[in-house]
């Protein structure tokens, strides 16, 4: 037997006073608002009245937060797959814009050389192949019931677009997937295919920080 369905889970908003990228830094936990998020993700995978046999969470901070009401909810712990985590990023601690900002630095420029890729931190093909593994082995972990994964925008984006088999490089702008949103997967003949995507926190984001993703 194998999981029901597999839910990707991005961590709710973390207290960035300084509106840096913060990547994979230690220390950027949720903030107030992003607790409220993550809460309303649980609920929400909660009034869906289905049995979650298993959570797992990237390693940082405010995945292992955002993941706490989830398993409290389900009366689970917390396992850990590194595979989750953020993509390494060279802009780490740095803001991205306005004054000062890495987008205006000439120094910052000869790492912007290839989006494609992107020149700047982990290949969109890394990401997409690592996270597959990750969910691949957590849908066959159990016995019964559903998985839920908390992890970061882009790695679920990467995610997102292999499953829709679209290009990874792509305008960082345009995702779908806002803070303790939830994508949700199933096995579909050969391959597991996206069922669903449910934003529970949208009512809490107009006014939230979102500027630390890679």
């Amino acid at each position: 037997m194998v999981a029901s369905q597999v839910h990707l889970v991005r961590h709710g908003e973390v207290f960035n006073p300084e509106r840096v990228l913060y990547g994979r830094l230690p220390g950027f936990g949720l903030s107030d608002l992003g607790v409220q998020m993550a809460r309303a993700a649980a609920d929400d995978l909660v009034e869906r009245q289905r049995h979650v046999a298993r959570v797992i969470s990237s390693p940082l901070q405010r995945t292992q937060e955002s993941a706490e009401p989830i398993a409290a909810a389900f009366d689970l712990p917390i396992d850990v797959d590194d595979r989750l985590i953020e993509p390494t990023n060279r802009f780490e601690g740095r803001r991205m814009r306005g004054a000062g900002g890495a987008l205006r630095d000439v120094r910052s420029w000869p790492v912007m050389v290839n989006p494609i890729q992107p020149s700047w931190g982990e290949p969109f093909r890394s990401i997409s192949s690592r996270m597959l593994s990750a969910i691949t082995d957590a849908y066959r972990s159990v016995d019964d019931g559903d998985v839920v994964l908390v992890s970061h925008q882009l790695p679920i984006w990467m995610v997102h677009r292999t499953l829709a088999r679209t290009s990874l490089p792509h305008d960082p702008r345009k995702r779908r997937c806002g803070l303790s949103s939830i994508t949700t997967l199933a096995w579909q003949g050969d391959r597991f295919v996206e069922i669903g995507y449910a934003n529970p926190a949208a009512e809490l984001q107009a006014g939230a920080s979102d500027v630390g993703a890679v």
